[in-house]
């Protein structure tokens, strides 16, 4: 299993959204970090079908995605930043609705849909309507019916945004319970979303890649460009101190480590 951008454009009218995004993700969990603006969401667009790019390739296991169709969505799972779960829906009645729709038969449906509540633990509320759930409920809904069919390619953009900070470490941990044997792309501008839980971490900036890594390695080559005056004192460098590196003068601070 094997996703490959190569070469990624896309503009929007005289605006460049992305620019030469390159990059190639094997099994395991990579988090994609940027501010608000950076072109997370435009480029989870394009990797999920969504949108189209510019220029520029988009490959499945070597096969164009646009090429391979209905094949590339049936190893997709999508967790959108804002999704509709028709709230007059149970969620029980939600998934089977995403499941056909993924045409998935009825036996299957039967045996995956009670799988994936169990996975997000919402088998007690599985016949309670969609509009009395809260926002974390919501979400972990949201990422049910994205497993459903155990894709191989599972792609979410913020699924962690308006959740408080418990909330927060229930998604977190549902992800890597998820993950085993897929390539999971996590966008997020919340670094502590995926800071522990990333194989690697493409930092996005103004449309382009500037950076790809693990935690430790980014964490490493910041910590030798910082002046050690400027560096915390007390702790050891970490993730957030990447982000503030890169993307600092957005936040407006001359001093952020």
């Amino acid at each position: 299993m094997e996703l490959t951008v190569s070469s990624l454009y896309k503009d929007y009218g005289a605006k460049a959204a992305l620019r030469d995004v390159s990059f190639t993700l094997t099994p395991g969990i990579y988090g994609l970090l940027g501010p608000n603006g950076s072109g997370k969401s435009t480029l989870m667009g394009i990797i999920t079908g969504n949108l189209k790019q510019t220029s520029g390739t988009v490959l499945w296991d070597g096969k164009d995605i646009g090429e391979l169709g209905g094949e590339y969505r049936a190893i997709l799972g999508y967790v959108p930043q804002h999704h509709s779960l028709y709230p007059e829906f149970t969620a029980s009645r939600f998934l089977y609705y995403m499941a056909a729709l993924k045409g998935m038969t009825k036996a299957e449906a039967d045996l995956q849909v009670p799988e994936a509540l169990e996975l997000v633990e919402l088998t007690a509320v599985a016949k309670d309507k969609v509009k009395t759930f809260s926002g974390g409920m919501r979400q972990r809904l949201a990422i049910a019916q994205a497993v459903l069919s155990n894709p191989s390619l599972l792609v979410m953009d913020e699924p962690t945004v308006g959740l408080d900070p418990y909330q927060r470490e229930t998604v977190r941990k549902m992800i890597v319970g998820v993950a085993e044997q897929k390539v999971v792309l996590v966008s997020t501008h919340v670094v502590s979303d995926i800071e522990w839980i990333s194989k690697e971490v493409l930092l996005l900036k103004e449309g382009e890649l500037v950076r790809q890594g693990s935690r430790e390695s980014l964490v490493g080559e910041v910590a030798g460009l910082v002046p050690e005056e400027l560096k915390p004192k007390g702790r050891p460098l970490g993730l957030e101190d990447v982000y503030l590196y890169f993307y600092g003068e957005e936040h407006g601070e001359a001093d952020l480590l």
